[in-house]
């Protein structure tokens, strides 16, 4: 059972506001109030949103943020002294909760009869945790091993999930073996699809899954393949439709906003170390803007390789987007740094 800490006062903001890895601020400083991004879509980086006083609230691989009802932004670190952390929208802290999520990887928000819930990907405990806004757990999602595909319970490695408006739940086992669980409301297994593979309705590291609805259109799943560098296409019942290539880009969850996908890319290139940037797709699922990155180009319908030209991010992990089309970036592997604000100009 978790222990919720209650609201922190304003007083423990005094810490707040700086990076707290001095080499970490030195390599961004360069970039101060810099502008990224192409087209339409350009950002103002604000590199000292959410900073807090790491002896106090300490992060580890910051995975995963999502914005709740109230406007508030969460985020989601693997570090067990404060699992979640809860911002304002100017950065400030409100409150810290949850130290049972070793591996807290994946978050998802979703509204059930008027009430917010997360659902939290555990990929140490290996399975999913849905609890309250405040940290109740009222359900969990354990080791599929009904399915069939499982020998062991450490061989499956949620990472991510999305929620249905009839209730299911889709697990993606972005680390296992990279199969797509689908269960009704009450947590009973409805269909299993996917798996490890080079082909179309196969994944090498279907990392993160949500739900597109763009333009009111028929229900669909979009999946990323990160070392395929793709995002799949998926009818709700598991078949394959289509994918979308992004040579270059290993892409984490997508995240829709209005008619845009949202992608945080972890790797660029040929993977080098710290080599992130953020990518968004237009309703036609084509690269318009990579933040941190070169400017996409197509040549014959086909995107050229996509590599980092700005050394802004590390290992971009999630992206949020607020009302205002603001972004905020999570990072994983990036010295213990607080996330990122993109304020869009």
């Amino acid at each position: 059972m978790m222990k919720r800490r209650g609201f922190i006062k304003q007083s423990s903001l005094a810490t707040a506001g700086i990076l707290t890895s001095t080499s970490a601020m030195g390599m961004l400083s360069t970039y101060k109030d810099a502008i990224i991004g192409h087209g339409d879509y350009r950002y103002k980086i604000d590199l000292n949103w959410g900073a807090l006083n790491s002896d106090k609230f300490p992060v580890n691989d910051c995975h995963e943020m999502v914005q709740d009802s109230k406007g508030r932004i969460l985020l989601l670190t693997n570090h067990t002294k404060n699992n979640v952390i809860v911002y304002d929208k100017s950065g400030n802290l409100i409150e810290v909760w949850g130290t049972d999520f070793p591996g807290a990887h994946g978050l998802t928000l979703n509204v059930e009869n008027g009430e917010d819930f997360l659902y939290i990907s555990d990929n140490q405990r290996h399975e999913v945790i849905k609890t309250t806004i405040d940290g109740k757990v009222v359900q969990i999602f354990k080791y599929p091993e009904s399915s069939g595909k499982y020998t062991t319970k450490d061989t499956y490695v949620p990472t991510e999930t999305t929620v249905h408006t009839n209730g299911d739940v889709y697990v993606a086992d972005g680390y296992g073996e990279q199969y797509i669980m689908h269960y009704n409301a009450k947590g009973e297994l409805l269909n299993v699809f996917g798996g490890k593979g080079e082909d179309d309705h196969l994944f090498q590291n279907a990392h993160g899954i949500c739900i597109d609805t763009r333009e009111d259109k028929t229900p669909t799943l979009l999946i990323t393949a990160r070392q395929q560098n793709k995002l799949k296409r998926f009818s709700m019942s598991g078949e394959f439709i289509e994918s979308y290539d992004l040579p270059g880009a290993f892409i984490c969850r997508p995240v829709i906003h209005k008619e845009n996908v949202y992608l945080a890319t972890i790797w660029s290139g040929d993977r080098s170390e710290g080599s992130g940037f953020i990518s968004i797709l237009d309703k036609n699922n084509k690269l318009i803007s990579a933040p941190g990155g070169c400017e996409p180009e197509y040549s014959d319908g086909k995107l050229k390789k996509m590599y980092q030209t700005l050394k802004v991010f590390r290992h971009p992990h999630d992206v949020c987007v607020d009302e205002d089309e603001n972004l905020y970036v999570a990072q994983w592997n990036s010295r213990k740094t607080y996330p990122i604000k993109l304020v869009r100009t």
